[in-house]
């Protein structure tokens, strides 16, 4: 009976543990939310947040598709339009309507009418570039394929700003979208896996251009007091990636799962979005000085959920296909 007496005691210890310890999957740059931003969240629940960090938000959905039969995630975040088609599509998260949900000040950032994803950041790619290296910057996507070995850009088989990239590209150039990469092939000098593989290149002076956030003047402002690094949308449009979380199907902590999403919404995590994630938060909190010098698009190009549904592997496999020539 003492035997029988301390299994259970042990069971129920290893199911109270597991039910106090959520874990969250991120990608790289939101490292940061490891540093006083979760104990908030543990604070509040009296619980613990593991926090995995999985380079970019492709390897991120790629964890998750391993890991579909046996989930070792509750929440997943970094997962932006077209990376959240997918893990849709394989039925990776469930659906759930965050009850502060009304605190996303514009609808329109809402892209998942499903609730399997909800945004907490949103901000326009670009160009970025240092004009102390750059003599003359392109104004358009096609003067961007005379610049020759000049532009570091992000795989967008394993990279979300790559992949927001490509998008980019055929939501201007649609049909005629593979023509534009074929030109645009000899002025890329490296493709990098993810974002902060590029940055580091970029900032180290291999190549005097890469595929960044127009928010990347404000970062510039912030830590060099100055526009040291500038950037530039083609005058044929912005594209806007819209960052999301969700709830991994399968999770054991749906109600702690379902707080952390609301989480994301509150003041605590908003507010530290703008000078830790360099994009915009999705509800009305105050903005740092620096976001004066964020580039604000005047133009926005957009593809339909639809169409990324119907298309996304082969248009991944079309670019791979241009890229190995």
């Amino acid at each position: 009976m003492k035997k029988v007496l301390m299994v259970l005691i042990s069971i129920l210890i290893v199911s109270a543990v597991l039910a106090n310890t959520l874990t969250v999957y991120v990608y790289d740059s939101l490292d940061w939310i490891k540093k006083g931003t979760i104990q908030r969240f543990e604070n509040m629940y009296g619980v613990k947040v593991n926090v995995v960090v999985l380079g970019d938000g492709g390897n991120v959905l790629a964890r998750l598709k391993l890991e579909k039969k046996n989930p070792k995630a509750d929440v997943v975040i970094g997962l932006d339009q077209s990376l959240s088609v997918l893990a849709i599509n394989e039925n990776l998260v469930i659906p759930y309507k965050p009850l502060n949900i009304n605190k996303i000040k514009n609808n329109s950032l809402i892209y998942d009418k499903t609730y399997h994803l909800i945004p907490y950041d949103y901000g326009a790619i670009a160009i970025v570039y240092d004009p102390e290296k750059l003599n003359v910057v392109p104004k358009s996507f096609e003067d961007l394929t005379q610049m020759k070995k000049k532009l570091i850009i992000e795989d967008p088989r394993t990279s979300s700003t790559g992949q927001a990239f490509l998008l980019w590209t055929i939501a201007v150039y649609k049909d005629q979208w593979k023509d534009f990469w074929k030109r645009l092939k000899p002025a890329i000098l490296t493709v990098t896996p993810g974002w902060s593989e590029a940055f580091a290149k970029f900032e180290s002076g291999e190549a005097p251009m890469m595929v960044s956030y127009a928010t990347d003047g404000a970062y510039s402002y912030y830590y060099y007091k100055s526009t040291k690094y500038k950037a530039f949308i083609p005058k044929e449009g912005a594209y806007v990636q819209i960052e999301g979380a969700g709830i991994v199907k399968g999770t054991k902590n749906l109600e702690l799962a379902k707080r952390f999403i609301e989480f994301l919404l509150f003041d605590d995590f908003q507010k530290n979005v703008p000078l830790n994630q360099w994009m915009f938060p999705v509800t009305n909190v105050k903005m740092p000085e620096a976001f004066n010098y964020a580039l604000i698009p005047e133009k926005i190009v957009t593809i339909s959920s639809e169409e990324m549904n119907k298309n996304m592997e082969k248009w991944l496999e079309e670019w791979e296909e241009i890229m190995l020539q």
